[in-house]
């Protein structure tokens, strides 16, 4: 820029600068609007592992050197 006054090097300057800081990315970090729901669909059945656990004892019993 030879021949052109300090005052408009700086005003193409400030411009250039202003452009790029609109460009800048923006993170915006919010609540959402409905509330956030965990559904685990877990059944427990506790009959199902006292007749397993009998049937483990009773087995041992029955071989006692398969363990």
């Amino acid at each position: 820029m030879r021949g052109t006054s300090p005052s408009l090097r700086v005003l193409c300057l400030a411009l250039a600068g202003g452009l790029v800081a609109a460009c800048a990315p923006t993170v915006k970090v919010a609540a959402p609007s409905e509330p956030i729901t965990i559904n685990l669909n877990i059944k427990l059945d506790a009959e199902v592992r006292v007749k397993l656990e009998e049937q483990a004892k009773e087995d041992i019993k029955a071989n006692p050197g398969i363990f």
